[in-house]
């Protein structure tokens, strides 16, 4: 998906130049923490696309017994794969179910096996994964023969809607009533606190509070939902949830193997809004975002969770250093300029003179910094007040600018913002607005084109040069990743989050000299066996 928009500002090529060249330089430090560590979310995951799944009777996953099995008995720092398969290899159990059954009571020994066992357990292993690899690839194969059939919407941006009733049974109705009044992209909005879950609940769920458990049976179920409603409205309905928290690796998965067409994932937002350690967290980003590449899944970055904490003005440019690191992380784990669904949002406070401009300018400036990515833009929660007048207002100017800047995908904003969580008709009001200002006005961006020197260019080349001084700066940080250190100073969202604290850190594991996962070498090498 590409907005084909052509570049708005006069932006000086060096100083873009010179933005993504910092943003490498802050980056890859942390891509080799990632390369250099593992966590139980990663190597269950790999159990996972190996086809282990189900629960105990205390719903307690099997992949979480069989990974703290095998840490306990034999440690991670060669994977998980090596001694399971080595274990199945010596008769241990009959098969990996059963082996993680049996493993829940401490029934089995682990060992990390040498030698010719080593090679025999990493080449029945890589064959088992390697089905679950093959599933991803068949899913992205059936997407772009449903695209195909049905077709694309007709207009940009995507129309992006959430539906969030915390029973999976309430939301297929609402999801499906949404994609007939016009809605492109459902988002199953996750259950309060499920980032902070370090399992992943098991089948279909009623009980979600705010938000409905991702699970893989609520995947299959909306995505089954979706598809019948695609072939109704003559369009393929994308499905969308969250990958991120203790769990992204597994999710990630998860949706790879059931179609879903986008994923919130972005771990900057676990770690400054959830606590979440940061290195378990960009350890398990890196991984699921490969599976994202290769799943043809578009990522959502979660910018605009910054300015709920900062001011919009203020702290545009970390808005925009953020983005920077989004797309240099995404590419490196294989990502795609289409894949790249980078967050920005309307959450200027509108009784600031000239706010309608300045939101204009740093919409701009993220359209022509990433042209070629489906950019994702987030309507205003912050200032919302409940008079549902203004807020249908300030709706119709996000939906605005999101037609003026050629926009990729915009969720719908919501009158009932901070009042209640939105009623149907809610909804239909909200995506009336949207159909009105993208049908008037969605051909604007052909005939806006702001004068050089006027007030919008001259914030958005004032916001990259904050931008660019913020890299600068990070990279100026002690130690041997700077990007942690600012993390831990409160550089992004004003939240301090240390490398050496934060949920989940437990969980992370230094890889030993023959750490083995078949999943990752599959997807780094595109290899289908």
């Amino acid at each position: 998906m590409s907005s084909r928009t052509p570049p708005l500002l006069e932006l000086d090529k060096a100083d873009v130049r010179r933005a993504r060249s910092l943003a490498r330089k802050v980056g890859k430090p942390v891509v080799d923490i990632a390369n250099r560590h593992t966590t139980v979310s990663v190597e269950r995951a790999t159990l996972r696309l190996a086809g282990l799944g189900g629960a105990d009777h205390d719903r307690v996953p099997w992949v979480n017994h069989l990974v703290d099995a095998v840490r306990e008995s034999a440690g991670l720092e060669h994977g998980v794969t090596l001694p399971v398969w080595d274990a199945l290899r010596r008769g241990a159990a009959p098969d990996l179910l059963t082996l993680a059954q049996m493993a829940s009571s401490r029934s089995v020994d682990f060992r990390v096996p040498k030698g010719k066992d080593a090679t025999a357990a990493a080449r029945h292993s890589r064959t088992a994964v390697a089905r679950g690899i093959r599933a991803i690839d068949k899913q992205r194969a059936a997407r772009d023969r449903l695209v195909k059939r049905h077709g694309d919407p007709k207009q940009r941006p995507w129309i992006y809607l959430i539906v969030a009733t915390g029973d999976i049974y309430e939301d297929i109705p609402q999801a499906q009533a949404a994609a007939r009044e016009g809605a492109d992209v459902i988002a199953v909005i996750r259950s309060t606190g499920q980032s902070l879950l370090d399992y992943v609940p098991e089948g279909a769920t009623r009980e979600g509070y705010a938000g409905t458990y991702a699970t893989q049976e609520n995947f299959r179920l909306m995505r089954a939902a979706l598809d019948e409603t695609s072939k109704e409205v003559g369009r393929y309905i994308r499905l969308t949830n969250y990958a991120s928290g203790l769990c992204m690796p597994e999710i990630a998965a998860l949706a790879g193997m059931e179609r879903l067409d986008m994923m919130l994932n972005d771990s900057m937002y676990g770690i400054l809004f959830r606590d979440i350690n940061p290195i378990r967290t960009f350890v398990d980003q890196r991984f699921s975002r490969q599976v994202h590449a290769r799943a043809g899944i578009i990522i959502n970055t979660g910018e605009d969770n910054y300015l709920t904490t900062s001011d919009a003005v203020e702290a545009a440019h970390t808005v925009t250093v953020s983005q920077l690191l989004n797309e240099y992380f995404a590419k490196e784990a294989g990502l795609e300029d289409w894949q790249l669904g980078l967050g920005h949002a309307f959450e200027i406070n509108p009784d600031l003179p000239d706010s309608f401009r300045t939101e204009l300018a740093h919409a701009l400036l993220a359209r022509t910094l990433f042209p070629d990515a489906p950019l994702k833009w987030m309507p205003p929660t912050k200032h919302m007040t409940g008079d549902v007048f203004k807020g249908n207002l300030l709706d119709g100017f996000f939906n605005l600018v999101g037609a003026l800047t050629g926009q990729g995908i915009l969720l719908v904003g919501m009158m009932t913002e901070a009042v209640v969580t939105p009623w149907i008709s809610d909804r239909d009001i909200a995506l009336q607005n949207v159909r009105y200002v993208l049908g008037a006005a969605g051909g604007l961006t052909e005939d806006f084109h702001p004068p050089r020197d006027g007030y919008i260019q001259t914030r958005a080349r004032h916001v990259l040069g904050e931008a660019i001084d913020l890299l600068q700066q990070i990279t100026d940080e002690p130690g041997k990743a700077p990007l942690l250190e600012a993390i831990a100073d409160g550089t992004f969202g004003e939240m301090k989050r240390p490398a050496t604290a934060g949920k989940g850190l437990d969980g992370v594991v230094v890889r030993a000299a023959g750490y083995d996962n078949p999943a990752i070498t599959l997807l780094e090498t595109g290899e289908t066996r």
